[in-house]
């Protein structure tokens, strides 16, 4: 019989007029593995960083191992045995992948010094002892900005190990691994658990809850809202918690009728990543790109994109073939390119949800910012994205996951174009949100926009899109009809274990 070992009791946190959490309570037992579900905003977040020292709750209190305690900082947090894998954790490039495991906590040989001088030789065999029982296949002296991203993620995860927490927090830790290495995290986290450890899981992918958690707990409105055993309730169940009400359906696509040829990509190569890229999109569809990671979805659209000088070959717009040598080249002839992070590469977070929607609209409004034609601009799209803000003027940084998605997607909208091509659009993002974006998509094609969906997500790829390529190691492998296709179908051309098919 398990013990309860965390225990959370009538925690409230308040931000000025927000209520963002309320009342919540609920227990972890050691040997077992918690979700804590719900929609952006309904409070996981502030929550989590409760339980690691960020924030201190307005009332209520956390009982650790029958002990209270007082998180005055993450710091606090660490010391009692609460570790922590955050989806956006702050990483080094420059400083190598020992470094980074143990950065703020480095082995020292001497007390002599202010602080003790760093144990370079312990750091390094610790560094390889955390490694070793991932089974992650990383040198621990190698610069953090040679590994993917999918490898930085795996040392994110080895840093939180390394503390050899009693508690551990996973906040969405799949988003950008491939997956081999999820069926990896799946190992390490039952290995954590029969361990004897206690394991929070933030996941947005019913799979991963299902697949690794014990019981549940259902955040809404700040609130909590419902608990259990997984083996008593179902996806549909969790959705109706979660949203409040019934979601009849996450895949909301509408009806379109393909115009067109509105975009040609023919002979695009890349000296490593890429090579004999040829594909199509029409007004009104959407074409779907699938493939595992590393297959070189990302880095071909971006190429088309005009963000990668090296690549070569021929781009057709509406039947004319057009030059674009950078993303304001793209933009010029009506395309546009929504990133898969959104944080580094799709919003600038510190600036306001006004001028990051006009970002790349300012041309239009003339050489001297007018905060009217601002406004008449960034109003109806976050208007019609139904963006949750309490007003234009916050700042991107404050909003939730899948609100921020909302302003990157309102500001290349805002440009007007014929074609967009959204990368993992709804990574990260709650199941309300994801139900928004997709329903959105299919108002876009309905309007006659050509929209090419770059998703990990097969359900996504699968239920949105009129047709499926597939990429594997740079190569386009096969094209499926989405009507028809099946899952096996499209997982085994994305894992090469099937007979390739000319595209």
């Amino acid at each position: 019989m398990t013990t309860t070992f965390l225990q959370i009791n009538n925690i409230n946190k308040r931000f000025g007029a927000t209520q963002a959490v309320n009342d919540v309570s609920f227990g972890l037992n050691k040997g077992e593995v918690l979700a804590l579900i719900g929609e952006n905003g309904a409070g996981k977040s502030t929550v989590v960083k409760i339980l690691t020292g960020i924030y201190q709750p307005d009332s209520g209190g956390i009982v650790l191992n029958g002990e209270t305690l007082r998180l005055s900082s993450p710091q606090a947090a660490a010391k009692s045995g609460i570790g922590a894998i955050h989806q956006e954790t702050v990483m080094f490039d420059e400083l190598s992948v020992a470094e980074n495991l143990f950065v703020g906590n480095h082995p020292v040989t001497s007390k002599f010094f202010a602080g003790g001088l760093v144990n370079w030789k312990l750091m390094l065999e610790r560094a390889e002892i955390v490694l070793d029982k991932m089974d992650a296949k990383i040198d621990p002296e190698m610069p953090l900005r040679e590994l993917s991203v999918a490898q930085k993620h795996l040392v994110q995860i080895a840093r939180a190990l390394s503390q050899d927490s009693s508690v551990v927090i996973m906040d969405e830790p799949t988003a950008s691994l491939s997956k081999a290495e999820i069926e990896d995290l799946y190992r390490i986290v039952r290995q954590l658990r029969d361990a004897g450890k206690a394991v929070l899981l933030i996941t947005h992918k019913f799979d991963e809850v299902f697949a690794l958690a014990d019981r549940y707990v259902v955040l809404r409105d700040g609130k909590n809202v419902g608990t259990g055993n997984i083996t008593d309730t179902s996806s549909e169940d969790l959705i109706r918690l979660m949203a409040g009400r019934e979601v009849g359906a996450l895949f909301p696509k509408l009806e379109s009728k393909p115009g067109n040829v509105m975009l040609e990509v023919k002979n695009f190569e890349h000296p490593t990543e890429f090579s004999s890229i040829n594909f199509s999109v029409r007004k009104g569809e959407i074409l779907g790109f699938y493939g595992l990671v590393g297959a070189g979805r990302s880095e071909v659209m971006q190429a088309v994109f005009g963000l990668n000088a090296a690549a070569t070959g021929s781009v057709l717009i509406d039947g004319k073939t057009v030059s674009i040598k950078s993303p304001a080249d793209a933009v010029k002839n009506g395309l546009v390119y929504v990133p898969e992070d959104r944080q580094i590469a799709g919003a600038i977070l510190p600036m306001s949800i006004l001028h990051n929607i006009t970002l790349a609209s300012l041309s239009s409004i003339g050489n001297i910012l007018n905060r009217n034609k601002e406004e008449s601009m960034a109003m109806p799209l976050a208007e019609r994205l139904s963006l949750r803000a309490a007003n234009l003027e916050q700042n991107v940084s404050e909003l939730s996951g899948g609100n921020q998605q909302k302003v990157v997607l309102s500001k290349w909208l805002a440009t007007n174009p014929n074609v967009i091509i959204l990368d993992e659009p709804t990574k990260g993002i709650d199941v309300g949100a994801k139900a928004a974006v997709h329903s959105f998509m299919s108002e876009l094609v309905q309007n006659g926009l050509a929209v090419i969906l770059v998703s990990s997500e097969l359900p996504e790829v699968m239920n949105m899109s009129d047709r499926i390529l597939v990429m594997r190691e740079g190569r386009l492998v096969a094209e499926f009809d989405a009507r028809v296709a099946t899952a096996e179908e499209i997982v085994s051309q994305a894992a090469g274990n099937t007979r390739e098919l000319v595209v």
